[in-house]
């Protein structure tokens, strides 16, 4: 029997090799996504940082998450710190707390289309962008399904300071990695988008507020896929 090179499949050999490595990586990325998916939540434009707000925060989140602060030696550390000197209520960790349990009331929110709820977590600009997309869904007989698994960690990415002739308009950016199960249904109760299965999203969200005036908090002024 010949084993030469010549008569022997080399192609086929290879071409199987290909072929395997691609079902390996299709099955390792399979059901997993980053950002906001085929069933989004409308992501409106980010108005003026002097805003009135409403508070954001709450007592405790229901789930525990990674914390990830810039230290007081970056630039983003530095204006948190800013932020502190300002407000001296004001602590990082407490804020990121505030911010999870705000993710997962807003999420659930614009899923039920509770609009009371929106209201109070966001800015006027931002709920007009959500309140338009919640009756363009009732109007098509649509309903989305949104379940939040878990919130895997919430990172400051940025923050903004402007002066403002009323006070300080501050501005943070929050990524927020959580696992959620995200789809539309259709008036005929089958899926228009989404999957029915648990996803990875990665979404950056703004919050901002008026420093300095009383009464002010923090309201959601974006929220984007990142």
């Amino acid at each position: 029997m010949d084993f030469s090179f010549g008569h022997f499949p080399v192609d086929l050999i290879l071409f199987a090799l290909v072929a395997a490595f691609l079902a390996l990586r299709l099955r390792s990325v399979l059901g997993r996504r980053v950002g906001i998916q085929p069933a989004p939540m409308p992501v409106p434009p980010r108005p003026d940082a002097a805003g009135k707000v409403i508070d954001g925060k709450a007592a405790q989140p229901d789930q525990a998450a990674d914390y990830d602060i810039p230290t007081p030696g970056t630039r983003v550390g530095q204006l948190l710190s800013d932020i502190h000197t300002q407000d001296p209520t004001f602590s990082p960790q407490q804020f990121l707390s505030g911010v999870q349990t705000a993710f997962r009331q807003v999420v659930k929110a614009f899923a039920e289309g509770d609009r009371t709820t929106l209201q109070a977590r966001l800015t006027p600009a931002v709920y007009q962008s959500f309140d338009a997309a919640i009756t363009a869904r009732d109007a098509a007989g649509e309903k989305q399904r949104t379940e939040i698994r878990a919130i895997r960690s919430l990172g400051i990415e940025d923050v903004r300071l402007t002066p403002l002739a009323v006070g300080t308009g501050a501005s943070v950016d929050v990524r927020i990695v959580s696992d959620q199960i995200s789809l539309v249904l259709g008036s005929d109760g089958q899926p228009v988008s989404g999957m029915d299965a648990v996803t990875e999203f990665s979404d950056l969200w703004t919050f901002e507020r008026l420093l300095g005036a009383g009464g002010s908090s923090w309201r959601l002024a974006s929220a984007r896929s990142a």
